[in-house]
């Protein structure tokens, strides 16, 4: 480092010495987000952890030690202070004053954690914001904030309060960055697919009463680049007083210039808001700045054959990866979904800022697909106890992404009323694999657990009839003189559990495949020979107790009874009431078992149509029809039956497990 500078500096004196300037690499976009940093002294400690030694002190043994946010956690990377120099100077970022060099050392660690130097070509300034501060990052365009027409979150607050007069009350608490994100006339000045950092914004009143919105923008190629109405000598400023002119301009830095609101809705496109992050690292909204106290989180992954049924045009959309939202009282949220890139999350699909000429590793065509997948996120509320989820994934979401999108990160912001909620994160085709992170951040208290779902072999849902099913699980068990009555030989018949389930009505009979699963190893000495009988209860007779009903013949059966650990029946049952009582051959004989019944969903399989990039638009109402509803006879002392370890391994059967209290 020396050889650098003879007396180098970790941090300045004032934030003007340690102001962002880009140098031969095209990491505009990292660069804006760096500036996160100097506006927040706490997120700085967390990102270079305090007490480190520097080069003036003599336990300085050359290395530095940063912390990124990576998929849910902090990690800690580790680095020399050789860096990158060109005659003598730095050849990449450098701060404004170049005896200060916490930039450049930053930009070699995220170097490190995205492979190299090359991969900072080009990227979102959202995503590195959220690399360095744990948080979130809201994208807005500018072409929605010029009109009227553009809806982001149609059940919740928000879109409607997205405008560059909000900026004002932001611009103290988080980082505001806009982009050109097109070659397009008129934005030569400002270079093609490049990032910006908005320093300040003031509110003046021209001589003529009327207000005028003034931005400040830095560009981080450290040089005046501006030739507008506002620039120093331009037109704009004869509309101020000369007082105002006067303060303004002798605010200006390298590389800084003003613009009014009108100018920078039509030069550039996009802006990138940082969530601002308290001291006790706490989100709060961009729209009502309350604290986000509450947070959950939780892994899955799109697998394919498995979990990964695409967006809502499909029919296998259900076998998505599906998550309870629980809320106790009004809350506004955030909820994210992260992608967790396959090779280097240098790659977008969408468009990318960074300045001058990709190198050629990254032209290949197929470059941005690899990376990410075009990724939605849908909500929908859902009674306690009572769920049937072709049916409510086939109606209208209460809150959703307007359109699937190929970021790193796709959110939504909404207010919901207490109660559950369903979550669905999925990629707009189907059968595309992934890993990803779904966040939630709350106003309120908030739980959030994976669906259930029962592994592929371990049950029969795997064997299931081609189509689109629902299925349920009704658990119970058998103990001696209490629910352990035996096959109908014996008088103690009437004792056994019995499991009430609806089959809805539809245009006839419906498809059902019943099955018994007793919980236990798989060895012919403990397995017990089990069987099950159907009744369906009469209109007049659904008050009545168990035992006249167990008195009569059966609808149907499976028996005789088996030494096997699983027996099921496929038969079609018409719309109405049933009864199943699952038994073993002898009497006082205990156990556990699980009865699943699968009912074949009779609807198009269309609910939706979405093109990528566009508003989803509905195309019509699911049919009316109620599910399954959930029973046990043998209370909470029941033990359950083993479940898999991965949310994501999700047979075409949607096997929903309730969420208790």
């Amino acid at each position: 480092m020396e050889d650098i500078c003879a007396a180098p500096r970790l941090f300045p004196d004032n934030a003007w010495e340690g102001q962002v300037k880009q140098g031969l690499l095209g990491d505009c976009w990292f660069l804006c987000a760096c500036a996160v940093l100097q506006k927040s002294r706490h997120l700085l400690d967390q990102v270079f952890p305090p007490g480190q030694p520097s080069w003036s002190d003599q336990t300085y043994c050359g290395l530095f030690t940063c912390r990124i946010w990576q998929f849910g956690q902090w990690e800690e990377v580790t680095i020399d202070d050789r860096l990158p120099c060109l005659a003598g100077r730095l050849c990449f970022s450098r701060c404004q004053r170049e005896d200060v060099f916490w930039l450049p050392l930053l930009e070699k660690v995220y170097a490190k954690v995205c492979g190299s130097y090359e991969h900072l070509w080009a990227g979102q300034v959202a995503d590195a914001l959220v690399d360095l501060t744990g948080g979130l990052a809201e994208r807005w365009s500018l072409k929605d904030l010029a009109g009227t027409s553009g809806q982001q979150d149609r059940p919740g607050r928000g879109w409607e309060q997205r405008t560059c007069r909000q900026l004002l009350r932001l611009k103290d608490r988080c980082l505001i960055s806009c982009s050109v994100l097109s070659p397009r006339a008129g934005a030569r000045d400002l270079g093609e697919f490049h990032a910006f950092i908005v320093s300040d914004l003031r509110e003046l009143q021209s001589r003529a009463g009327q207000g005028i919105l003034l931005l400040r923008i830095l560009n981080p190629w450290g040089r005046h680049c501006w030739q507008g109405l506002w620039r120093e000598g331009g037109e704009g400023w004869s509309q101020v007083e000369p007082a105002e002119e006067s303060e303004l301009l002798s605010q200006l830095q390298d590389g800084e210039f003003w613009v009014e609101e009108e100018e920078f809705l039509r030069e550039f496109e996009e802006v990138t808001i940082g969530y601002p992050v308290t001291e006790a690292g706490h989100l709060q909204s961009l729209y009502t700045e309350k604290t986000l106290c509450h947070v959950q989180a939780l892994p899955g992954a799109w697998v394919v054959g498995q979990s990964a049924g695409g967006c809502r045009n499909n029919s296998c959309f259900p076998c998505n990866p599906k998550y309870w939202l629980r809320l106790s009282e009004p809350s506004e949220l955030c909820v994210a979904v992260l992608q967790r890139p396959r090779k280097h999350p240098a790659g977008r699909a969408r468009a990318l800022v960074g300045r001058g000429p990709a190198p050629s590793s990254l032209l290949a065509k197929d470059y941005q697909a690899k990376d990410y997948q075009a990724v939605g996120l849908h909500i929908w509320k859902v009674e306690k106890r009572r769920v049937s989820l072709p049916r409510i994934l086939s109606t209208p979401p209460v809150a959703g992404t307007v359109c699937h999108a190929y970021d790193r990160e796709v959110h939504l912001h909404c207010e919901l009323s207490p109660g559950y909620y369903l979550a669905v994160p999925s990629t707009f085709l189907k059968d595309m694999p992934g890993q990803f992170l779904l966040r939630v951040f709350s106003t309120g208290k908030i739980s959030l657990s994976a669906v259930r779902a029962v592994a592929k072999g371990a049950s029969p849902g795997a064997a299931l009839p081609a189509g689109e099913w629902e299925t349920l699980q009704l658990r119970g068990c058998w103990r001696a003189g209490q629910t352990a009555g035996g096959s109908r030989n014996f008088a103690s018949y009437l004792c056994n559990p019995c499991l009430p389930f609806s089959v809805p009505a539809g245009s006839g009979p419906r498809c059902i495949r019943i099955t018994l699963h007793q919980h236990c190893q798989l060895s012919d000495s403990q397995l017990h020979p089990i069987g099950f009988h159907v009744f369906q209860v009469p209109a007049a007779g659904e008050r009545r107790g168990a035992g006249p009903l167990l008195l009569q013949e059966p609808l149907l059966s499976c028996v005789p009874h088996r030494y096997a650990q699983e027996v099921s029946r496929l038969c079609l049952l018409s719309a109405g009431t049933y009864r199943v009582v699952p038994s073993t051959y002898l009497p006082d004989t205990e156990g556990s078992f699980t009865v699943t019944i699968a009912t074949r969903v009779d609807r198009r399989s269309i609910h939706s149509q979405e093109t990528l990039g566009q508003v989803l638009q509905e195309v019509r109402d699911a049919p009316a029809w109620c599910g399954v509803s959930a029973c046990s006879s043998c209370g909470p002392s029941c033990p359950s039956p083993s479940s898999p370890s991965s949310p994501s391994q999700l047979p075409e059967s949607h096997r929903a497990e309730i969420p208790g209290p």
